[in-house]
C-alpha cells in the first residue's frame, strides 16, 4: 500500500520535525530515524520539546537540557528541553543582573512579572530558536530531530516566532507579563532565523506521524495545513502501526486489519497529496535500541515465535467501564476527570462514562478542555442523545476574546489614556489565553453545583499545567481584573475533595503509557490529588487473540497490566480493543459493558 519508512533513503534535510496527534507514536519514529541515521555514520542530536516527553523511556536513561551520548549509539546525542528548567534558568538569567543594584521590592516585582505561562513558553523557545538558528550546531551534526510535543502544543511552539516577534516589536513600556523587554530585545535576530530555518526546503522536513484511524488521520491533515499556512511546505506523512497482514479465522484479527485500511481509504483529500510511507505494526516494544534498530530495517517483522510453554497462563480478571459509573453515580462525585498520555483514548472513556451516567438518570455536562477536542466526532449522531446530557468545549479564540473585553470593561474604565494604551499591549500577549482558558475552566467546573461535570483533559503536560496554576493564576486574574471570581476561589479546594471530585488516569498497557501516567499521578499527589480509577484501555490481552503479531502483543501487555492493578492503582478496570471505534450515543452505550 505504502512504500516503508526507511531513514536512509527518506530523509534529505538537517532539521526533521516529527508531529502529529497524540499517542500516534512520534518518539518511537523519531528515535528509530535517530538511531538509524547514527548507524550511517552521521552525528545525530534528538531533541524533545514536549512538556510530557518520553525520551528517558524509550532510551532507558535520564535526559536532561545539555546534549549527552546515548550508550551503544555511537555518534548519537539526546537533551530534553525542559520547559519549567528553561523558565527558571532564563528567569534568572533576566532578573540576576539586577540583585544589590535595585530595591528588593523591584527586584521582587521583576520576579513575579516572570513568573507565569509566557515565561516557560518562551524560554523553552529559546532554546529551540538556539538550535534552529546557531551555526555551530549545523557544523556539530548532520542531522537535529525534533521529537515535538502533541499537534495543539507544537503548533503553538512553531507559531511563537511570529507571534513573539510582532509583541515585541509593538511593545514600548518595556514591561508586561514577560517582565522587563530589555532582556529580550536581543532575541529578535534569533527569532527571525528560527523561522528562516523552518521554512527553508533545503534545511528543514516536517514529518507528520499519524496511526491508521479516522481521528489522528483528520489531525494529521489539519497541522498539515495549518503549518504550511505559516511556511513549512516540505512534509513527509508516515502511518504507523499498519498491520501487514490478518488471519482470517480470528475476529480480531480481521476486524482490526480492516479498520485501519477503512480509515486510509477515507483520509482528507488534501493529506493524500502528502508523499506517504509508512511503518509496520510489530509485536515487540519499541524500547531498546536492538528493537528501534529492528523496526526501520530491511525485515522489521523477523522475530522468533512466541515460546507457548513461557507463557503465564494464569487469566487476570478485573471490573469494566461499567463498574467506575456504578461508583460516581453511588458516591455522588460531581466533578469527574479523565487524564493520561495522549492518545490512550481519554475522550472516549470521558464520553462513555457521561453516557453511562445519563442512562441512569444523572443531569450531566460533557466538557474539554484538550486545544484538539473532538468530541464533535464523538458524537456526531446527536438525535440520539437524551435530554439530560449536554456537551461543549472550551474554545481558545472565544475565550481569549472575551476575557480582553471583560478587563477593558471593568479595569479599563479607570484607566488615563497611557494606561489604556498599557492595558491592551499587556493582554496581547499570549499568556492572555492562559488566563483566559484557566478563568473558563473554573466556570464550567462551577456548573457540578446543578449537575455531574465530566471533564476530557488535554494530554498530560498541558492538564498539569492547567491544575499547578490554579494559585498563579487566582494572583493573576487578581492583577488583571482587580477581582477573583467565586468560581475560582472555589475551584483548587473542589479539585483537592474526593467527596465532590474524581480522577480516572487512562493508560494503555504498554511501557511508555504506564510510566507516564505513574508520573502524572505522583504529580497529582503533589498537588493533594488522589485518583479515583484507572483505567487500561484498548486492550488486545483482554479479546483473546490468536493472531501471531496481535498475540505477542497481547502477551507483553501482561507486566503492565499488573504493575498498575497491583501497585500503582486502588481501583483498576480493564476495556478491551474494540472491533470498531465507539462513534455516537448508542454505540458509546455499547462500550460500557465491554
Amino acid at each position: 500500500m505504502y512504500q516503508s519508512f526507511n531513514p536512509k533513503i527518506n530523509v534529505e534535510t538537517p532539521f526533521l520535525f516529527f508531529t502529529g496527534k497524540g499517542g500516534v507514536g512520534k518518539t518511537s519514529v523519531a528515535c528509530a530515524t535517530a538511531v538509524s541515521l547514527a548507524d550511517q555514520g552521521k552525528k545525530v542530536l534528538l531533541v524533545s520539546t514536549d512538556p510530557a516527553s518520553n525520551l528517558q523511556d524509550v532510551f532507558e536513561m535520564e535526559l536532561t537540557n545539555d546534549p549527552v551520548s546515548v550508550p551503544s549509539v555511537d555518534n548519537l546525542f539526546a537533551l530534553n528541553i525542559d520547559p519549567e528548567e528553561s523558565a527558571r534558568i532564563y528567569r534568572e538569567k533576566t532578573v540576576g543582573p539586577y540583585r544589590g543594584k535595585l530595591p528588593d521590592s523591584v527586584v521582587a516585582t521583576m520576579e513575579e512579572q516572570l513568573s507565569g505561562a509566557c515565561t516557560v513558553e518562551i524560554a523553552a523557545f529559546d532554546e529551540f530558536s538556539h538550535l534552529l538558528s546557531d551555526e555551530s550546531i549545523l557544523n556539530t551534526y548532520d542531522h537535529v530531530v525534533f521529537d515535538t510535543a502533541p499537534t495543539g502544543h507544537t503548533l503553538r511552539l512553531l507559531e511563537l516566532p511570529t507571534a513573539w516577534n510582532g509583541f515585541l516589536e509593538e511593545s514600548t513600556h518595556g514591561a508586561s507579563c514577560l517582565g522587563p523587554l530589555s532582556g529580550l530585545g536581543d532575541k529578535k535576530r534569533a527569532y527571525a532565523e528560527a523561522v528562516q530555518s523552518l521554512s527553508d526546503q533545503e534545511k528543514t522536513t516536517l514529518v507528520l506521524v499519524s496511526r491508521p484511524d479516522q481521528s489522528s488521520l483528520i489531525e494529521a491533515n489539519r497541522a498539515s495545513s495549518e503549518l504550511r499556512d505559516i511556511g513549512i511546505q516540505n512534509q513527509m506523512l508516515i502511518v504507523n502501526g499498519l498491520l501487514q497482514t490478518y488471519q482470517p479465522d480470528d475476529e480480531v484479527s480481521t476486524a482490526f486489519y480492516m479498520r485501519q485500511r477503512n480509515a486510509l481509504k477515507v483520509m482528507p483529500d488534501e493529506l493524500k497529496e502528502v508523499e506517504t510511507f509508512m511503518l509496520p505494526y510489530v509485536s515487540y516494544s519499541l524500547t531498546g535500541i536492538g528493537n528501534l534498530r529492528q523496526w526501520v530495517s530491511d525485515d522489521p517483522l523477523l522475530e522468533s515465535a512466541l515460546n507457548e510453554s513461557s507463557i503465564d497462563t494464569e487469566k487476570i480478571q478485573l471490573p469494566k467501564l461499567n463498574s467506575i459509573i456504578d461508583d460516581f453515580s453511588s458516591k455522588g462525585t460531581r466533578v469527574i476527570f479523565t487524564m493520561g498520555k495522549g492518545g490512550v483514548g481519554k475522550t472516549s472513556i470521558a464520553s462513555s462514562i457521561a453516557v453511562g451516567l445519563s442512562e441512569k438518570g444523572h443531569k450531566v455536562h460533557l466538557t474539554t478542555t484538550d486545544p484538539a477536542a473532538n468530541l464533535a466526532y464523538m458524537f456526531h449522531d446527536e438525535g440520539t442523545m437524551k435530554e439530560n446530557l449536554s456537551i461543549s468545549s472550551i474554545d481558545p479564540t472565544e475565550e481569549v476574546e472575551k476575557y480582553k473585553q471583560e478587563v477593558l470593561s471593568t479595569v479599563g474604565k479607570e484607566q488615563d489614556e497611557e494606561g489604556l494604551a498599557y492595558l491592551k499591549e499587556d493582554l496581547e500577549s499570549p499568556c492572555t489565553e492562559e488566563i483566559a482558558m484557566f478563568q473558563a475552566f473554573a466556570e464550567v467546573v462551577e456548573r457540578s453545583d446543578d449537575e455531574i461535570v465530566v471533564i476530557d483533559t488535554a494530554p498530560t503536560g498541558h492538564t498539569l499545567l492547567l491544575l499547578d496554576s490554579t494559585e498563579a493564576y487566582h494572583k493573576e486574574m487578581s492583577r488583571s481584573t482587580g477581582e477573583v471570581p467565586t468560581s475560582v476561589k472555589k475551584l483548587l479546594p473542589r479539585l483537592r475533595n474526593p467527596k465532590e471530585t474524581g480522577v480516572v488516569i487512562v493508560t494503555l498497557a504498554e511501557a511508555t503509557p504506564v510510566l507516564e501516567a505513574s508520573r502524572l499521578q505522583e504529580d497529582l499527589g503533589r498537588a493533594q490529588i488522589v485518583p479515583t480509577w484507572w483505567v487500561i484501555n484498548q486492550s488486545l490481552y483482554a479479546t483473546g487473540t490468536t493472531d501471531p503479531v496481535l498475540k505477542g502483543r497481547a502477551v507483553s501487555e501482561k507486566q503492565w497490566i499488573r504493575k498498575v492493578n497491583e501497585k500503582l492503582s486502588h481501583q483498576c478496570a480493564l476495556i478491551p480493543w474494540m472491533h470498531e471505534e465507539k462513534i455516537g450515543y448508542n454505540n458509546l452505550k455499547e462500550m460500557i459493558n465491554a
